[in-house]
């Protein structure tokens, strides 16, 4: 993992370019993040206020913006970035194992700690399987052993739970948080799911509907052990939802 102390997100402005009569389109404006190295942090914010593209951009895929994005930490360390995107974009032709080890370089290959991932997602009877033959859950668990194999600095993830059964994404949370704990790396989740957000993150931030900036910005005062206790994460929703009202729980 590079030495890398803290993510610094200043976006000026990002706009999209006109493509019919309504004109160009402005999604993020005066944006600014600092996500300290190891943290989990959870983004929400209305549907199509610029959420994907904030990843888009902090990934290094949309560099059309006025702005940065940078760490803070040596110069000549590159972050490795872990995506996980809404759908698992699984390569047909290949097998789960083929499709994980595809992002590997090979100085990068550790079979001991792949074949650990693999267990810890109950994979392991499925490495020599074509995703044709997967569940949604089980292809979403494929993606999240292939963002986590390459041992991510920095690890962003698109509302990677989203359209799967309540059961399935439980599951699915419990197993991010279960890798997540062996190997802490920093998070950005994107979610529409004030409750999904409470579970995961250790800090959560509320975008403005576009062009999104953040609005509300919250440390999750509840340890993440006590976060099993239903009673006590409605307490803790609630409580939110009464003294800070520009948090929302669209999705639940």
């Amino acid at each position: 993992m590079a030495a890398l102390d803290r993510l610094e997100i200043a976006v000026a402005e990002k706009r999209y370019p006109a493509r019919d009569e309504s004109g160009a389109r402005e999604v993020l404006r005066d944006l600014r993040l600092a996500v300290p190295r190891g943290q989990f942090l959870c983004v929400l914010g209305p549907s199509g206020c610029g959420k994907t593209t904030l990843l888009n951009i902090v990934a290094g895929l949309d560099r059309d913006f006025a702005g940065s994005v940078g760490w803070l930490g040596p110069a000549q360390a590159q972050p490795r970035i872990g995506y996980v995107f809404q759908e698992p974009r699984l390569l047909p032709w290949l097998t789960v194992i083929e499709n994980i080890e595809l992002v590997l370089e090979d100085g990068d290959r550790d079979p001991v700690f792949l074949d650990h991932l693999l267990e810890v997602a109950g994979l392991e009877d499925f490495r020599r399987s074509y995703p044709q033959r997967l569940s949604l859950g089980l292809a979403r668990r494929v993606a999240l052993v292939r963002a986590f194999a390459i041992k991510p600095d920095l690890l962003l993830m698109d509302e990677p739970f989203v359209s799967l059964d309540r059961p399935t994404a439980e599951r699915l949370r419990g197993l991010l948080v279960r890798i997540w704990s062996e190997r802490p790396t920093t998070v950005i989740f994107v979610t529409h799911d004030l409750g999904e957000a409470l579970q995961l993150a250790d800090r959560i931030v509320q975008l403005s509907a576009s062009p999104a900036s953040v609005v509300a910005d919250l440390e999750v005062p509840l340890p993440r052990e006590a976060r099993r206790d239903r009673a006590a994460m409605e307490r803790l929703r609630n409580d939110l939802l009464r003294d800070q009202p520009l948090f929302y729980g669209e999705g639940e």
